[in-house]
């Protein structure tokens, strides 16, 4: 909740508000924080509080990632690779969050009725139609772009794993979409932005090298693991190869980028500098 208060305080004294939408999901984390301590004392159990947390991220990524990946995506390809440009936010943009908000809130309370099943599925749709619109195809060249795009396809991943749950159970796990909503869009995209943002704050070049691509491909089969893992519980190599490359992706970060936190960020060099 605070973190809601200290949001509300910046989005007010900037008048920045179309940003107050933020707030929504954040508030919803605090709740579902709430429920699950509650549903843990009660019951013994945390199934609404978990999936109501993960759903409040996957609206927040929705929101944030809808902004940042296409304006990220429309600038590196004005610059390296001019064509084709992602679409604008625009109305199918804010009826796609919309709709996966409801689907959500449904999976949260009734993860097993098909009404939700299919509300969940048309979400999938709507979300694969989004990135498609991003022309994140175009920017192969450039990890620290397609990751953002790679991280943002588990989204509509989950929402096909957790609405077939609920027609076909037997074959698909409940807890697959949740591990692809989890592991796979909140952990790639929470990697994926916290690396951009140290390269850009720091001062340095908007450049992936070996160890960061390293980082970004262990995240991703990461969990792609998970998810198998969730199918094959009978196969433990599977969980503990999903954790082992979690490991490696989070210490890889940590490693590479955690220095430049701790040091002054660097200057800009000047385009022509004076002749010593």
């Amino acid at each position: 909740m605070a973190v809601a208060a200290a949001a509300a305080v910046e989005i007010i004294a900037g008048r920045n508000w179309r940003n107050l939408k933020v707030l929504a999901p954040v508030t919803v984390l605090f709740a579902a924080n709430v429920v699950f301590h509650l549903e843990a004392n009660a019951y013994g159990t945390t199934d609404i509080g978990r999936r109501l947390g993960i759903g409040a991220t996957v609206v927040l990524i929705m929101i944030i990632g809808g902004r940042i990946i296409p304006s990220f995506t429309r600038n590196w390809l004005a610059r390296e690779n001019p064509g084709r440009l992602p679409v604008p936010f625009n109305r199918f943009d804010g009826a796609t969050i919309a709709v996966s908000g409801l689907a959500l809130i449904a999976w949260t309370f009734l993860p097993e009725r098909p009404e939700t099943g299919a509300a969940l599925l048309v979400a999938a749709l709507l979300n694969t139609a989004r990135l498609v619109r991003w022309a994140g195809d175009r920017t192969l060249r450039d990890p620290l772009v397609i990751v953002l795009h790679a991280a943002y396809a588990f989204v509509p991943l989950g929402f096909v794993l957790a609405g077939a749950a609920a027609f076909v159970p037997d074959v698909v796990v409940p807890a697959a979409g949740l591990h692809a909503f989890g592991v796979g869009a909140i952990g790639s995209m929470t990697l994926a932005v916290m690396a951009r943002a140290t390269l850009g704050h720091t001062g340095r070049e908007l450049r992936a090298g070996a160890g960061t691509c390293m980082v970004f491909a262990a995240i991703v089969v990461s969990s792609v693991l998970r998810i198998a893992a969730a199918f094959l519980p009978g196969v433990p190599a599977l969980l503990h190869a999903s954790a082992a490359t979690w490991t490696v992706a989070f210490l890889g970060y940590a490693l590479l980028f955690g220095g430049m936190l701790l040091r002054p960020r660097l200057r800009q060099r000047q385009a022509n500098p004076a002749p010593s």
